[in-house]
């Protein structure tokens, strides 16, 4: 979809320069690839191509060393003259301006003046100036004389591309390898969504420095560099996929529909016709595995895992917190595909459709969410999850916001010694030494987290002991010992329980999957067609 978006938005360049829009601000990143397509619908359209910088003046595109229009004029590194410049030049031209933002945002009006004197003025010429930078700062004053465009990063034709040409270059390298086979190609692509071609192209040769190849066990790699670009945003964290659905107790229903979802992402899905998973909405009790399950689908599809925390989208200054939350979902859909997690949403939005004490601003925050959930095209799957459903907007549970809303209850007998085994492996020791079924049977009404903490102290216990075997005895006394959650928080616990009844998918409940697909079985079928 990148590609189709970057040739689209060179047509639509070329559109607007063709019908003598006077200032267009191009908002990018990627500068030398958006002056390529300029120079390019420049050698189409017979326009010669401008660029300025502040150091090196106005000069031509194409004649290094010229310094500007009007020969010998060293002075047009001051934006002003280089702005009379384009003015006074009497030849069809594309003039680049590149980091003019920082210009705009100081409300320097004899730049702003000078901008839309040239904009009354190129209507009538064939001359266009273009102002290049990868953030947006237009003044008011200018709104209704610039023409705003996003290029996009580059999508899987161009980064294929690139592929292929580091496949020639190394065709007569027997040292470095590129192993493209397979689904190879596709996973390497896909990973790389969301880097520039340059970021793409450093990350493919460092894999190939480091590892001599490049191939599927490199993504890895990739994806890391996708890190440092949530690092710099201050508004995401980028999280390791450390945990495996393996590493899951139960919930099976839940990791069966993520599984059934792993490819959906590939060309393969969208040729069959699929859409883009949009995102889950985890409800449940406290410590039963919700995060965890977020956290797994990262290892799972092989995508970056993002976490929103809402605490740093507010901002002190008007206006500040619109724009963190516009600016967090663009770094998303920015390393897209990828996994936006918002733990706790309850937490964040809960409480947001009342009143509000600070002058609307939670609630325009909510509503930009909400508008992104509903709308989106990206590939960001967004996984959430709460614990108390009452607080939650209703606007939040709606359909379209979320493709399946699961609740997870507290886990049953064979989940638990699903749950308490994993526990003990994960701390070297082999479950058969242990009585499973006694400890699930003693540990039931516990979460996942309660019973971590159970197998956590009875090894306390033994090491106390003399640095001993820890055994069952030691856990069963560490459970017996434990007040769970579901007995403090009863009432509670069986309000979410009866509001998800009717409302929300079981992430794992066994007989009520059986009861429905009884249930389904007794409808009435001709040749095949519900009646």
């Amino acid at each position: 979809m990148a590609a189709n978006d970057a040739r689209q938005q060179k047509f639509n360049i070329e559109v607007l320069i063709r019908s003598r829009y006077p200032i267009i601000y191009v908002v990018t990143w990627e500068e030398k690839r958006v002056i390529d397509a300029l120079a390019e619908i420049g050698g189409r359209l017979g326009k010669k191509i401008y660029t300025w910088s502040c150091l090196t003046g106005l000069i031509n595109h194409g004649l290094a060393g010229h310094p500007s229009p009007k020969a010998g004029n060293s002075a047009s590194r001051d934006p002003i003259t280089a702005l009379k410049d384009a003015a006074e030049f009497k030849e069809s031209a594309l003039f680049v301006f590149k980091d003019f933002h920082p210009f705009l945002a100081c409300n320097n009006m004899a730049i702003i003046r000078g901008l839309r004197e040239i904009a009354q003025d190129f209507t009538t010429s064939f001359k266009t100036v273009i102002l290049l930078g990868p953030l947006l700062n237009l003044p008011p004053d200018l709104e209704k004389d610039v023409t705003v465009v996003d290029f996009p990063l580059p999508g899987t034709a161009e980064l294929n591309a690139l592929l292929e040409n580091a496949a020639r270059e190394l065709a007569a390298n027997p040292k470095l390898r590129l192993d493209l086979s397979g689904d190879a190609r596709e996973e390497i692509l896909k990973a790389a969504q969301g880097l520039t071609l340059a970021e793409a192209e450093s990350v493919f040769a460092k894999s190939l420095v480091v590892h001599g190849r490049l191939g599927v066990e490199q993504i890895p790699d990739i994806l890391a560099e996708k890190r440092q670009i949530i690092r710099k945003s201050g508004l995401l964290d980028y999280c390791d996929a450390e945990v495996r659905l393996a590493d899951v107790g139960g919930l099976e229903n839940l990791k069966d529909w993520l599984v059934k979802r792993k490819l959906a992402f590939s060309d393969k899905a969208q040729g069959f016709g699929l859409p883009p998973p949009r995102g889950v909405l985890i409800l449940g009790v406290q410590g039963c595995g919700k995060s965890l399950c977020a956290k797994a689908v990262s290892a799972l599809w092989n995508l970056p895992l993002l976490r929103l925390d809402i605490g740093r989208i507010f901002n002190s200054l008007v206006g500040g917190s619109e724009e963190n939350i516009r600016r967090a979902i663009s770094i998303a859909e920015g390393v897209a595909p990828c996994i936006l997690w918002v733990d706790e949403i309850d937490k964040a939005f809960g409480g947001m459709g009342g009143s509000s004490t600070d002058s609307g601003t939670s609630q325009r925050v909510l509503g930009s969410f909400l508008t992104w959930l509903a709308e989106k095209r990206s590939s960001v799957f967004v996984a959430a999850t709460a614990n108390n459903v009452a607080s939650l907007p209703p606007e939040l549970l709606r359909k379209g916001r979320f493709d399946e809303i699961f609740f997870v209850d507290l886990p049953d007998d064979g989940e638990r010694r699903n749950i308490i085994s994993i526990h003990l492996q994960r701390r070297g020791r082999q479950p058969g030494n242990f009585d499973l079924s006694g400890l699930a049977g003693a540990a039931a009404g516990f979460s996942g987290a309660e019973m971590e903490q159970a197998v956590v102290a009875g090894m306390f216990d033994a090491f106390y002991d003399g640095g001993r075997e820890v055994a069952t005895p030691d856990i069963l006394r560490a459970i017996i010992d434990t007040v769970p959650l579901s007995r403090t928080m009863e009432e509670e616990i069986e309000r979410l329980r009866n509001w998800c009844q009717t409302r929300a998918r079981p992430a794992s409940s066994p007989e009520r999957e059986a009861m429905a697909a009884s249930r389904l079985a007794d409808l009435p079928y001709v040749e095949g067609e519900l009646l």
